[in-house]
């Protein structure tokens, strides 16, 4: 009786990140990014709401980090329902990113810290021109970790070639 050749796949016909990440990743990414858009948008009344107060209007810069940071941590955040093997761990990024992105989108009067660091005059002064810059930062922060955390998927997966069994 002759044992049948273990099915390989060649090595450029493994399958891309996308099709390993599956239904339950994209499901997860897309409670992820509701949650942290309402977590960094209600404190900061970019999402209207009865508990804050913005006492200067958010601006064209607030939206944007307030989308980007949301989509990019949101994701970085269903990367966590991956199976074991394909995870980084790479946390602290992750965490820092969504502090920069709140320093970011939050109105510079109503942040105490700066506030009671700086003064009203100093954060109108340091602290609001130096707000586009922390989400930069906090945006690259958030890619890094993201595209360190999706390379551990796609290494994880990789499947080798195998030579042909002897015949």
């Amino acid at each position: 009786m002759e044992a049948s050749p273990i099915p390989t796949i060649p090595f450029d016909e493994r399958p891309t990140l996308l099709s390993l990440l599956g239904p339950r990743f994209a499901i997860s990414a897309i409670l992820g990014i509701a949650l942290i858009a309402l977590a960094l948008g209600v404190p900061t009344d970019i999402v209207p709401n009865p508990w804050f107060v913005r006492m200067i209007p958010a601006e064209t810069s607030n939206y944007f980090f307030w989308v980007t940071s949301s989509v990019l941590t949101g994701i970085l955040l269903a990367t966590y329902v991956l199976p074991r093997e394909t995870r980084d761990r790479i946390a602290a990024a992750s965490a820092g990113s969504s502090f920069l992105g709140l320093l970011a989108v939050g109105c510079p009067v109503c942040n105490k810290l700066v506030v009671a660091l700086l003064g009203v005059s100093g954060a109108f002064n340091y602290f609001a021109p130096m707000q586009p810059y922390l989400g930069a930062a906090g945006l690259m922060m958030a890619g890094a970790a993201l595209f360190v955390r999706l390379r551990g998927a796609r290494r994880a997966c990789a499947i080798p070639v195998s030579p042909d069994p002897p015949a």
